[in-house]
């Protein structure tokens, strides 16, 4: 059941027990708890809204960083790692495996000249950052499940619901 749950969290947040309950023929209650102790064990961490920025009007940039990291004894890319998750503009940060790169950071800001201003001013002079390769999101076409409309923002429709 546990599964069953977080896929449907997972595609729709705003989901209420009651609703996941009848989707899964189970009773409100044992939904809700069962949500209740993945939340208490942080197996659900916390709850998003996706955003269309472009119906705003507002400038808004998201770029992924590639970074190249020198290791530290004893400490591998968590030191590193944990230093540069702090930072408010970086939205995600990923390990990665036979990558050019060993760190991805997704970042946003307002513009690109922000983004490049964080990753020579913050990112880049880092102990233990050999490099980084910034590359722009020209377009989404599909974030967290959602495919975004042409032109028309998000698209009702979701994976596997269509």
């Amino acid at each position: 059941m546990r599964r069953e749950i977080l896929n449907l969290l997972e595609t729709n947040s705003r989901l209420t027990p009651s609703e996941i309950a009848a989707m899964l023929g189970r009773s409100e209650d044992e939904v809700a708890a069962e949500i209740k102790k993945m939340e208490d064990e942080n197996i659900i961490c916390g709850y998003h809204t996706l955003i269309d920025w472009d119906k705003l009007g507002e400038e808004r940039v998201t770029a992924l960083i590639g970074v190249k990291i020198s290791p530290v004894r004893g400490e591998g890319f968590d030191r590193i790692s944990t230093r540069i998750s702090k930072f408010e503009e970086v939205k995600s940060v990923y390990l990665m495996s036979g990558a050019a790169n060993d760190l991805i950071l997704t970042i946003e800001g307002d513009s690109l000249k922000d983004i490049s201003h964080f990753v020579y001013e913050k990112i880049a002079p880092m102990e233990s950052v050999v490099s980084t390769a910034t590359f722009f999101v020209l377009k989404k076409y599909k974030d967290h499940k959602v495919i975004m409309s042409e032109g028309n923002g998000i698209d009702s429709r979701v994976e596997g619901m269509a």
